[in-house]
């Protein structure tokens, strides 16, 4: 009899997992919880559409004197309301931003799902080419979930650079961390394989992780590392999944522009640090 009911509750939590994937993993919010305005930022408001139709909405953050755009994909929770940090610390940098949210997201309409943030990508970088910026201008920096979409956009085209921030190498491989009672290579439908995107990628590639993650193990960035191809760097920062980025501070920031500085050559052929302080 107790034999039965672990059977049965087996087959609920397979069940469970297979219905509800896109509820555990899009946790998107509608409301956008502030704007660049509260950090005394002008901005425009963008919307555009993506290939199958659906209309998307995103942010173009200027920065004056700015020689590169970074296009910025966030993570599966919240929406570009939540990522005012993220504005502040790279428009500090020297960059404009682009940033947007994936469908379903904030203000973008329809339903999340693999492909169709794929295209939501997609009509990003097209959206930024269609705005005059060069594919050699544009940075791609995708952060969790976000780094999955911002490296199937690389494998395509040719950006300046791409930052691959606390991400796996696939999602049936993240979900095994979580769920290591569960076939779960079998129910996973959604698979955004970023080991097969990275080894497509020609362009600089920066890889950010910390050992102290407890959502994806630092041993999906060193296979990431592993499978790129030069140019490549990595970062190891710290803190927890959600809170890296601030948590780690200058070791963070500081490691970033490194990066850039050594990969980012802008028209004068210096890069744009060193132009700014010529």
């Amino acid at each position: 009899m107790l034999l039965a009911f672990a059977a049965l509750g087996y087959a609920g939590a397979v069940l469970h997992v297979y219905r509800n994937q896109e509820r555990l993993l899009y946790l998107p919010r509608r409301e956008l919880a502030a704007t660049p305005a509260a950090l005394g930022l002008d901005y425009e408001e963008e919307h555009f559409t993506a290939a199958d139709g659906v209309r998307l909405h995103g942010w173009f953050v200027p920065c004056a004197g700015a020689r590169h755009v970074l296009c910025f994909f966030h993570g599966n929770r919240g929406n570009i309301g939540d990522r005012l940090e993220t504005i502040e610390m790279f428009h500090g940098m020297g960059f404009s931003l682009f940033l947007f949210d994936y469908r379903g997201y904030g203000r973008s309409e329809g339903f999340p799902g693999e492909e169709g943030t794929y295209r939501d990508g997609e009509a990003a970088w097209q959206r930024l080419r269609a705005r005059g910026f060069a594919a050699d201008h544009i940075v791609l920096l995708g952060r969790s979930l976000g780094a999955a979409i911002a490296a199937a956009v690389a494998a395509r085209h040719a950006p300046a650079a791409l930052v691959l921030e606390s991400t796996f190498t696939s999602l049936p491989e993240a979900a095994a961390v979580r769920y290591p009672y569960l076939p779960v290579h079998f129910l996973v439908r959604h698979r955004y394989p970023v080991i097969e995107f990275v080894r497509r990628i020609r362009c600089p590639l920066l890889i950010v992780h910390s050992r102290e993650d407890e959502v994806i193990p630092f041993s999906h960035a060193e296979r990431l590392y592993a499978a790129a191809h030069p140019p490549k760097e990595f970062l190891e920062i710290q803190g927890r999944h959600y809170q890296g980025y601030l948590t780690s501070g200058s070791l963070y920031t500081e490691g970033l522009q490194r990066f850039f500085q050594r990969h980012l050559v802008g028209p004068s052929g210096r890069t744009p640090e060193a132009a700014e302080s010529a």
